[in-house]
């Protein structure tokens, strides 16, 4: 479980209650609930289709997950299969592939032992690749727009809230809890955007890009094995995907082995 994002909606929503203090309750209305939420919902519907909704809100789930994309230890794994293939040759690559869970780098293993064109194995993970990414990013935009979406119809329950109030003048005496109902909905407006999609979304985002750059460095690893280029010249090419601090601990860890070895 990503104990981050979780215990982040859960703070949010408690410092909002705690700052509501008493009254709290005050804030509950059924008809801006159903203008802001349903009139956000149903403009991403319109645009959209019922197949995208529902691997939108399922897309949820993601972000209860810690993604299990260990950058420096696919770099790692494939300096192995670089020493395999440099003492055994690339079929050798074969035998390795079995034990790989990974489906990205397993295909393209084996497209190498295939003796697949170095072009061509580039075009396939490439293509699988951005794919992917799009897929991705049919779930992000989901949550982006009805993020675009909640204050806009917030607005609009405003703008409602406002017209029958002032239909209403008369009894002054209900003006000050007509406008207070009125201002709920800009209220859930900005909740539904900065508390639900926002997070979620950004979520998505980081998980996209931290997907994407272990698949390129798995592209640059197995291409690079395919051209015989020795394991150290790999490993410092792969190593540059990493975070100055990251490298370091990766040197540090080499270094132990090796100790160790000897």
């Amino acid at each position: 479980m990503d104990i981050a994002f979780i215990l982040g909606m859960i703070l949010a929503i408690t410092f909002t209650l705690i700052s509501m203090g008493s009254g709290a309750l005050g804030f509950v209305d059924g008809a801006s609930v159903m203008i802001t939420f349903g009139g956000a919902l149903s403009c991403v519907l319109a645009e959209k289709s019922v197949k995208d909704m529902k691997e939108g809100f399922a897309s949820f789930k993601l972000c209860l997950k810690v993604p299990a994309y260990d950058t420096p230890g696919v770099i790692k794994k494939i300096i192995e299969l670089s020493n395999v293939a440099r003492k055994e040759g690339l079929l050798s690559l074969e035998e390795a592939a079995g034990d790989i869970e990974d489906a990205f780098l397993k295909k393209g293993i084996l497209l190498i032992v295939d003796g697949t064109d170095p072009e061509l194995v580039r075009a396939i993970m490439e293509t699988e690749m951005v794919n992917c990414e799009e897929r991705h990013k049919g779930k992000i935009a989901f949550w982006d727009d009805v993020n675009a979406m909640g204050p806009g119809w917030g607005q609009i329950g405003t703008l409602i809230g406002l017209i029958n109030m002032l239909r209403n003048m008369s009894d002054a005496a209900s003006l000050g809890p007509n406008m207070a109902v009125a201002m709920i909905t800009t209220f859930y407006g900005a909740m539904l955007s900065n508390w639900i999609c926002a997070p979620i979304a950004n979520k998505l985002k980081g998980q996209n890009s931290a997907e994407m750059m272990v698949k390129e460095i798995e592209i640059e690893g197995l291409l690079s094995i395919q051209a015989g280029e020795n394991p150290r010249v790999i490993e410092e090419k792969l190593k540059s995907f990493l975070a100055p601090k990251e490298r370091a601990t990766e040197s540090e860890e080499g270094a132990e082995g090796a100790e160790g070895a000897a």
